[in-house]
C-alpha cells in the first residue's frame, strides 16, 4: 500500500471520501457502526492500522497533512461517541453487545495510541507494540 492509497482508505473508513457511495465508505470502519447491522468488521480495524504504518513517516513530520490527521480523529471520536458511550447511538439503543462495545474499544484504544506514538515521535515499533502483541 502506497501513502496515498493509505490516505484514501482512511478517507473512506472515517466517510469523509468524496464517493461516500464506495462500498468502502458505506461499509468501513465508521460505515458499518451507522446503519449498524450487528456486526463489526475486524478487516476494517486492521485496515486502518495497516494505513497508520504506511503513513507513519507522515505521522511523525513537522507539517501534516489535515486530512489524515481529521480521518483518523474521526474513526476514534465518532467511534467512540456512537458504540462505545453509554448514551451513544448504539448503547442507548440496545444495539451492540458489552462484548462489542469492549471489542470497539480495544480497537480505538489501539489506533489512538499508534497515531499519538507517532505524532510524539515514540518511533513505530512503540506505536504498534499493543497491535502487535494482540495478533
Amino acid at each position: 500500500m502506497t501513502p496515498d492509497e493509505a490516505k484514501n482508505i482512511l478517507l473512506h473508513h472515517s466517510f469523509a471520501h468524496e464517493d461516500t457511495s464506495h462500498p468502502k465508505s458505506t461499509r468501513g470502519f465508521l460505515g458499518m457502526l451507522r446503519p449498524f447491522n450487528g456486526e463489526l468488521v475486524q478487516e476494517n480495524y486492521h485496515e486502518v492500522m495497516e494505513a497508520i504504518k504506511v503513513l507513519h513517516v507522515s505521522l511523525e513530520r513537522e507539517q501534516i497533512d489535515r486530512e489524515i490527521i481529521a480521518s483518523l480523529w474521526a474513526i476514534c471520536y465518532l467511534g467512540r461517541s456512537w458504540a462505545i458511550d453509554k448514551n451513544g447511538m448504539l448503547r442507548s439503543n440496545n444495539l451492540i453487545s458489552q462484548e462489542q462495545v469492549d471489542l470497539m474499544e480495544a480497537w480505538i484504544n489501539n489506533i489512538s495510541y499508534a497515531v499519538f506514538c507517532l505524532l510524539d515521535g515514540a518511533g513505530v515499533d512503540e506505536a504498534f507494540d499493543g497491535y502487535d502483541d494482540a495478533q
